[in-house]
């Protein structure tokens, strides 16, 4: 009986301390919701641009199958993260699916810049006027992106750092609010992409020819 009361009384204390920050902790939640749903938008706008660019560049003769490979690699996988059924409450995905999502999109963003390099490679790119178009949507969409980042990026702080004062952390903790991820650039994007030499990316096939029939014919009579 009394470990029950104990426990009421530290819950009503808990609540009486932090129940004011609850509904301020939904607000900033349901806001950080909202930006990152304008992240996957672009992202989502992005994935369905980029077969488009290497179709292009397909139709402009460019057999590069490894760079075409692994880009159809990372964007499945960003799709099928982005795809996936929250599993957070109502209905919102939770840190760590939004952590996959980033990471995936990173791994995306990888390809698509060994797909602009090509440009570099193939003369005939240069001059594929579908191509320039939808490298310029790709710009445009690149740049949407950036600034939907950094909208969520502004809300994702201000989340976390009143979830994380006191008293709100109490109500966090006692409710379930978690951290929220904040949309990070990969590592490897601080360098400048480069697909090295394009026949080093075809596959090389050498095949040894079988011996001439009369020849081995030869060789028995000797």
């Amino acid at each position: 009986m009394k470990k029950v009361v104990l426990l009421s009384l530290t819950l009503f204390i808990a609540f009486g301390l932090s129940g004011c920050s609850y509904n301020e902790l939904t607000e900033k939640q349901q806001n950080v919701k909202g930006k990152w749903a304008n992240v996957e938008s672009n992202l989502q706008r992005r994935a369905d641009l980029i077969p488009n660019l290497v179709k292009a560049a397909q139709m402009a003769g460019i057999q590069e199958q490894e760079v075409f490979g692994k880009i159809a690699d990372a964007r499945s996988r960003l799709l099928n993260t982005m795809k996936e059924a929250p599993k957070g409450e109502s209905g919102a995905k939770t840190p760590e699916q939004k952590q996959a999502i980033l990471e995936a999109n990173n791994s995306f963003g990888g390809t698509i810049g060994r797909l602009l390099v090509l440009q570099e490679r193939y003369p005939v790119l240069r001059s594929n006027e579908n191509f320039l178009k939808l490298q310029d949507e790709l710009a445009g969409t690149e740049n949407r992106i950036n600034v939907a980042r950094i909208d969520y990026n502004k809300v994702v702080t201000d989340y976390n750092t009143t979830r994380n004062q006191f008293p709100a952390v109490i109500t966090a903790s006692l409710v379930g609010f978690k951290e929220e991820p904040y949309f990070k650039a990969d590592e490897k994007s601080k360098q400048a992409p480069d697909i090295g030499d394009p026949n080093d990316l075809r596959e090389k096939k050498t095949e040894t020819a079988p011996a001439p029939a009369n020849a081995n014919a030869n060789k028995e009579k000797k």
